[in-house]
């Protein structure tokens, strides 16, 4: 509508799939926080807390056992300018002779082949081994960039480097292959430098915030030692794995592949959490949090969780939360809770026969 404010770019900057999104985050941080206050989410995902908190004016801290959601979520919230990236890419660009890469191309199995044209998978290889971008803040900005453009549905729009693939999620390697025989799709002829600078262009339309948030890779049982004793986060907006809906590990393992992990799926490597199917190791989980928000946040602090689940009772989901609260051991209280079914479930288009999610719930708790 005229007059609304446009939705700042970098919110999109990757599809990621299990993400809230930003009016969530907006709505909470307006009603709980004043300026410069502090704003946790330990998981962080693509970011959207700590981003949206940063354009508030609060600050923030984001925490992520996966890498994708690390380098997303470090690029968003790490002031860094257009010109800088730019100059970074063009530097990138001059290093790379694509016949050093041809070998390492054959190498690789069948399904990157078929997924990348011969150029741009070198391009992709290149870059895989040359951005720095857990030290580098440009190199974070271009990784997050390309994150974000690395698959997707690339007979609809040039935005893509791989073949055809949603965009939220890596389709498995047998799977993706026998697909694109069957249907005929073969690998766009794509730049990847070139792509990289039309996505700065692209992203930069709209202003990254001032200052930047603190983002950890790691379990988030490790914050109360990562943090040490500030004690200064009054507020907590997350949204933990839901119980037995996606694997991160499985969903994102080309972008991980990527970031430096192996070239094929994988589970129980980067967290032994990911998409827990038995209740109890779940609900243990869900007290870990609790056990490390008892220990990290101040001694008055509002937690706002939004959790979904493939199967149980929605009305049990609020006291089930309550219940791991107690190991906080801290006095908790839940102010609010609401029940929203999902008519549309994200997985049933590309896990069939799962349950898919089937609600969520998002609470609003007081710890004492």
């Amino acid at each position: 509508m005229a007059g609304e404010p446009k939705r700042n770019r970098f919110h999109s900057l990757c599809p990621y799939f299990a993400m809230f999104p930003e009016s969530f985050v907006e709505t909470w941080v307006e009603r709980l926080t004043k300026p410069s206050q502090v704003v946790l989410d330990p998981f962080c995902g693509r970011g959207t807390t700590p981003f949206q908190s940063l354009l508030m004016g609060r600050r923030a801290i984001g925490c992520d056992v996966n890498p994708v959601a690390y380098c997303i979520s470090r690029a968003k919230t790490r002031r860094i300018s257009a010109a800088a990236v730019r100059r970074r890419v063009t530097q990138l660009e001059s290093q790379f002779n694509p016949d050093e890469w041809e070998a390492s191309r054959r190498r690789l199995p069948e399904f990157f082949r078929v997924a990348f044209s011969p150029l741009t998978l070198r391009q992709v290889l290149f870059l895989r081994q040359h951005l720095e971008w857990r030290r580098n803040p440009s190199d974070c900005m271009i990784a997050a960039l390309l994150l974000g453009c690395l698959h997707g549905e690339s007979n609809k729009s040039p935005s893509y480097l791989s073949n055809q693939m949603p965009r939220t999620i890596s389709t498995k390697p047998g799977y993706s292959v026998r697909y694109w025989i069957k249907h005929g799709f073969t690998a766009p002829r794509r730049d990847a430098f070139e792509l990289a600078r039309k996505m700065i262009t692209f992203r930069y339309e709209s202003a990254l915030p001032g200052g930047h948030a603190e983002i950890v890779n790691e379990d988030m049982r490790n914050l109360p030692i990562t943090l040490g004793k500030r004690r200064k986060i009054g507020c907590v907006i997350t949204s933990p794995p839901y119980f037995d809906v996606t694997n991160f590990e499985e969903d994102q393992w080309l972008r991980l592949w990527f970031l430096g992990g192996p070239p094929h799926p994988t589970q129980g490597r980067v967290s032994r959490d990911d998409r827990h199917g038995d209740a109890a190791k779940y609900w243990t989980f869900i007290a870990d949090m609790w056990r490390m928000l008892g220990q990290t946040v101040s001694k008055e602090a509002d937690v706002v969780v939004r959790l979904g689940t493939s199967r149980g009772d929605a009305e049990e989901l609020p006291k089930l939360l309550a219940e791991c609260g107690k190991f906080s051991q801290r006095s908790v209280s839940l102010v609010t809770s609401e029940i929203s079914p999902l008519r549309r479930r994200q997985t049933d288009s590309f896990r069939p026969g799962t349950a898919g999610c089937r609600f969520e719930v998002d609470c609003h708790f007081r710890l004492h």
